[in-house]
């Protein structure tokens, strides 16, 4: 007699793929193109080891070209191309949600439905706020090594309550998009705190397009388009982080385990003294990379980085020699 399982509302490997083909594409910064798939990522996130290099070819430096001459015995001294690399780290990561049968059977739906409704949703948080502690550590690791050259900083020191020129305002954003000189116009897309977001709101800065008659609305702020996330704060209250991003500056790669399930559904029918349990597991290997850094695994614990981790500086070191060659600023306000 056909029976309808668990397993017939949640196929694992139908699941696990559903899972890998829409988190790339489901949040904010991925709509936006300020983080993009990127394929050596990719290719290398199913090897072993914990991290990869990724090499990259430097720019020709600018070097005055030479002045030709008519003397034969004088020689033209060819230039080189440099390269250097970007050490990527790997997160292997897991999360899983239970339910008691009881539960689900006292509350007339089933809650394992709702939890994989959700799962999706959940991943791509977690994607964002790993994207998220990883530029707080690059910030970090440039204020430290690099004196600051992709930092703007005109929050309020030394106590008392913070002006109009502490806050978001048109000039630091400006000054912000300076930091890569004449690739200024490079800078396409924004990120701000909620408290930040409504500063410009407030001052009635944002501008909202609607690119199709079906879309929502997408705010902007100087032609920038607009990602508010709360998790743009740093250790000191009333203090903010907002980004100014180039397309493609953050390379992505996620991936199910290479062995293994991406997502096993595990039922134990003595639970609840025989009510029955049952636990949906949901698993990655992920990428998520600043693009011109490289990642040094100084302080890490475990195997793969935390949040925290990943926002430390001394985990981070600049491997472009060039700023302008990092499409990314940071403005820190109040």
């Amino acid at each position: 007699m056909a029976q309808v399982q668990i397993s017939d509302v949640i196929v694992p490997s139908e699941f696990t793929q559903y899972q890998f083909e829409n988190s790339m594409v489901n949040t904010a910064m991925f709509q936006s193109g300020v983080v993009l798939p990127n394929g050596e990522m990719q290719a290398q996130l199913n090897a072993g080891a914990q991290s990869f290099t990724v090499p990259f070819w430097a720019d020709l430096s600018d070097t005055e070209a030479d002045i030709t001459t008519d003397v034969l015995a004088t020689l033209s001294t060819p230039q080189k191309i440099g390269a250097a690399e970007m050490i990527v780290r790997k997160s292997f990561l897991h999360a899983s949600w239970s339910e008691m049968s009881l539960a689900s059977e006292l509350s007339g739906s089933s809650a394992l439905e709702r939890i994989q409704s959700r799962v999706l949703a959940y991943w791509d948080r977690q994607w964002e706020k790993r994207l998220i502690a990883s530029l707080m550590g690059v910030l970090y690791s440039n204020v430290a090594n690099n004196g600051g050259d992709m930092t703007t900083d005109i929050h309020l020191t030394g106590g008392g309550s913070p002006t109009v020129v502490n806050l978001l305002n048109g000039a630091a954003v400006i000054n912000t998009a300076l930091t890569l000189g004449d690739r200024l116009n490079d800078m396409k897309m924004i990120a701000m705190h909620s408290h930040v977001y409504s500063y410009a709101l407030i001052n009635d800065e944002i501008t909202f397009f609607k690119p199709s008659v079906n879309s929502l609305d997408i705010p902007t702020y100087k032609g920038m388009g607009v990602i508010v996330d709360d998790s743009l704060v740093t250790s000191t209250a009333g203090v903010y982080i907002t980004v100014l991003f180039g397309p493609g500056a953050v390379g992505f790669a996620v991936a199910p385990p290479r062995t293994g399930f991406g997502t096993e559904i595990w039922r134990v029918p003595s639970a609840g003294n025989g009510g029955g349990s049952t636990t949906l597991h949901s698993r990655f290997d992920l990428a998520i990379h600043p693009l011109g850094f490289a990642w040094t695994n100084a302080s890490v614990a475990s195997v793969s980085p935390t949040q925290a981790e990943l926002a430390l500086a001394a985990n981070w070191t600049r491997a472009y020699s060039q700023r302008k060659s990092v499409p990314i600023a940071f403005l820190i306000s109040n």
